[in-house]
């Protein structure tokens, strides 16, 4: 994007910087929603976590599955409870069974009660009941069971006009017992957080004004017989491509789109080349980008499917070239004829699992696996729902009468002109069909100058908001109650003395919560009549920080300190000491909110820019105040040894699966690392036989892909068991 940026990109950013405002940003193809979640990750000081409904767009959009991160259903969830006896709802999950299968950890549960912004990316994809099974759980986990998402800032980004829900017959005559439609705004917890809609206006990818037009009217059900006949002017059913001219097809099938590849592919003379890309630590394979094997040519040609990172900025996504050379210093591709060939580099794409850090008082991203692999694909053809997000300059649009609602737009709208576009089947007005479901829901859209307007007015609820929450301290009770409880399972030299200064600290912070709340309601109160005069507001902020700042430092801290000190002399007691380290932290976050709440009173009173106190508030430093004994931390082990170490303990497959929330694949992947170490026989996973089966197709086989091993072997061997000798082989070759 370029700096003339329109003002709605702007607006859309300080909502979510600034506010707590829900919100749905959405706009064409080429609008720039990609670059705002870039920059939105790149830039929050909230407590973030991105979602997107299938490992393919969490892997792009830098994110997690919701599934994954929410443990969701893969059936259908009802809100409420089951009706009757009916053997179809019985196949969907309830309030009451949907929290039977969720199995969060302590730093889980953590994450959850600090998530400020949840990010959904592609949210055309999700379904209504998702949604709602995702306010669920927030408001249950978070303790705030009347706010919708627990009081999370949602903000859902994608384009209704693309990719709608997938939704099957069985699965829908359930849902639409409780929903108008599949679509996410059709969610029940959207009737109580209907977001802020704003639609990204300017367009990147095309430059050409009748052409925009045209696809507007495509995309809002209204095209007329004009733009049909325009359309329909580039009908060339006999249309063959040359070589030179790098279009590609875009078909609705994938077996079309294949079938396509494969056979240029063969065409082309030359050796084949297949490329295995690498999968470190836990990577699906469903969330893989590109094939693991993939199969190239000299003069094949292929689509990027990443920008480039570079300075040069060569290519883009969606970008066509063709395949030069392959020599031994890797793959070389050229644009054009006569443009200078250059050596193509192999992209990462990052897995992430995301975790709280206490200490920091914040939400991090953990790497916990990545994959390796060249960022192309074989770009003769393409499918129509695989071509979403990408750019072309030529392409040729083979539909035949098999268009679904919203494909006619995607398929056009991946152009950047129609000079390039090339139809092999003409288009009439029943393909042409937009959900009127989705029309209606655009409607709420709200004028730029009332968006800028409301601005100011969601800035000062979000400052309120936060001076109410200076006071709240139930999260902080909880932690303490929950120390308390783990008494139990400690094994602590004088335990009944801690347990019992246990119970007198936790008795002056429920003192400090029930005033706490007191104050609240205060904090309320003043803010519902202040008519824009927030002195006396100021006036008992100050006294209720007063109050507090005493509290903390004479009584509260004061009891951990002299605690802690009597604790760490004696033997054994690390883990103690750090969880005592763990409630000090929160206290003395406690601290640092007091400052901001006087920023935010003071502000308000003297009637401030609200995005200036914003910024005041957010550039207030952490408190550190080391303790004597405070101990460094330890690196953390990485995903895979901690399984290791909890199969060296005697534990199965599925019982280290069931204890760290992992799928049991996951973790026989971790303990596959471990055979090529010779750490772990390989006759764990593959017998004996089974494993000179294998080893005896690698030395008759040139390609030594998985895919291509398991093509010549019986079908009861596993992936597992190949990759499991795959270990082995280096671990002999190693050896030797």
């Amino acid at each position: 994007m370029n700096e003339s940026r329109n003002v709605l990109f702007d607006l859309a950013a300080s909502y979510v910087h600034h506010t707590n405002r829900h919100l749905f940003l959405t706009g064409r193809a080429g609008t720039g929603k990609t670059t705002f979640l870039k920059q939105i990750q790149a830039q929050t000081l909230k407590n973030t976590v991105v979602v997107a409904p299938t490992g393919v767009a969490a892997i792009n959009a830098g994110g997690v599955t919701m599934h994954s991160f929410f443990q969701l259903p893969f059936g259908p969830f009802i809100p409420g409870s089951r009706r009757g006896f009916d053997g179809a709802a019985d196949a969907a999950t309830d309030q009451h069974s949907l929290f039977k299968n969720i199995r969060f950890n302590g730093n889980k549960r953590k994450l959850l009660q600090e998530l400020e912004l949840l990010i959904i990316d592609e949210v055309s994809m999700v379904r209504a009941d998702m949604l709602d099974a995702i306010d669920l759980i927030l408001r249950h986990f978070r303790k705030k069971y009347t706010q919708p998402f627990g009081g999370v800032q949602v903000v859902y980004i994608g384009d209704l006009f693309q990719l709608p829900p997938v939704v099957g017959n069985e699965e829908w005559g359930i849902l639409s017992r409780y929903y108008k439609s599949p679509f996410f705004f059709d969610a029940h917890v959207m009737q109580q957080a209907t977001p802020l809609f704003i639609e990204l206006k300017k367009i990147y990818r095309q430059n050409d004004a009748d052409f925009i037009h045209l696809l507007n009217n495509v995309r809002n059900n209204c095209a007329t017989r004009q733009d049909l006949d325009t359309l329909n002017a580039y009908y060339r059913p006999d249309f063959i491509p040359n070589e030179k001219d790098r279009y590609i097809l875009l078909s609705t099938h994938n077996y079309r789109a294949d079938e396509v590849n494969q056979r240029e592919l063969e065409r082309l003379r030359g050796k084949s080349h297949t490329f295995t890309g690498a999968i470190k630590g836990e990577f699906s394979d469903k969330a893989l980008p590109v094939d693991i094997d993939l199969q190239l040519k000299e003069g094949a040609q292929i689509m990027f499917i990443k920008n480039d990172k570079g300075e040069a900025r060569r290519f883009y996504n969606g970008k066509l070239a063709t395949i030069d050379s392959i020599t031994e210093n890797g793959i070389y591709v050229r644009f054009a004829p006569g443009d200078d060939a250059f050596l193509l580099e192999k992209e990462i794409w990052k897995n992430v699992r995301y975790e709280y850090n206490e200490k920091d008082d914040k939400v991090e991203e953990e790497e916990v696996g990545s994959y390796t692999q060249y960022p192309v694909r074989l770009a003769w053809a393409i499918t129509i729902h695989k071509s979403q997000g990408l750019t072309f300059e030529k392409a040729i649009v083979d539909a035949g009468s098999a268009f679904a609602p919203g494909q006619v737009y995607v398929a056009l709208s991946r152009l950047t002109s129609l000079k390039g576009l090339v139809l092999h089947s003409k288009i009439n007005s029943d393909a042409i069909y937009t959900d009127e479901r989705i029309l209606a829901f655009y409607d709420t859209e709200m004028a730029e100058d009332l968006i800028q307007q409301q601005l100011r007015q969601d800035q000062t609820v979000f400052l309120l908001d936060r001076l109410s929450l200076l006071f709240d301290w139930n999260n902080l009770l909880d932690e303490v109650k929950e120390h308390h409880k783990a008494y139990k399972d400690r094994a602590l030299a004088d335990k009944q003395l801690a347990m019992q200064w246990s119970a007198g600290f936790m008795e002056r912070v429920s003192d400090a919560t029930a005033t706490g709340d007191k104050f609240v309601k205060q904090i309320h109160f003043l803010a519902a009549t202040a008519n824009g005069d927030f002195t006396q507001l100021l006036q008992r902020t100050d006294a209720a920080i007063a109050y507090f700042t005493k509290l903390i430092d004479e009584e509260i801290l004061y009891s951990l300190q002299k605690h802690y000190d009597e604790i760490k002399v004696r033997k054994n007691a690390r883990a103690y000491l750090r969880a005592l380290e763990a409630l000090r932290h929160g206290l003395l976050r406690r601290k640092r909110q007091m400052t901001q709440g006087r920023i935010i009173a003071k502000g308000l009173s003297e009637n401030a820019d609200p995005e200036t106190i914003i910024k005041l508030v957010e550039a207030v430093p952490p408190i550190v105040e080391a303790w004597s004994g405070e101990e460094e931390q330890k690196p953390k082990e990485d995903s895979k040894t901690i399984s290791y170490n909890m199969f060296k303990e005697g534990k199965l497959i599925n019982e280290i699966a069931t204890e760290r929330g992992l799928s049991n694949s996951t973790v026989e992947g971790h303990l596959l690392q471990f055979i090529k170490t010779g750490e772990i026989s390989v006759s764990m996973f593959v017998s004996d036989t089974v494993r000179d089966q294998i080893l005896k197709v690698m030395a008759e086989t040139e390609d030594n892909s998985a895919s291509a091993i398991k093509s010549k072997l019986d079908e009861s061997i596993t992936y597992t068991e190949i990759r499991a000798v795959f270990y082995y082989d280096e671990f002999v070759k190693a050896k030797n």
